[in-house]
């Protein structure tokens, strides 16, 4: 079990304090997708949603690149 895991309501990483998904928790979660993009945006969705609620006076577009934005790059998180 990883330590990077969020924090609610926050949204901040129990393991090294960076917002969460963290570098390290994103690493991890396309290891753990293994290529299954449908799969892994669909569960970072869902966290989106609830941040979203946590976190109302959260910027949407910060809050969506921070959950969703950097599935689709090829590019270590």
């Amino acid at each position: 079990m990883s330590v990077h895991v969020a924090l609610r309501p926050s949204w901040q990483c129990a393991g090294c304090g960076a917002p969460w998904p963290c570098r390290t928790r994103r690493r991890q979660l396309r290891a753990e997708y293994n290529g299954g993009r449908p799969e892994l945006s669909a569960l970072m969705g869902f966290y989106l949603d609830q941040a979203q609620s946590d976190v109302p006076s959260a910027s949407p577009a910060g809050l969506d690149q921070r959950f969703v934005g950097w599935i689709e790059s090829d590019d270590e998180p």
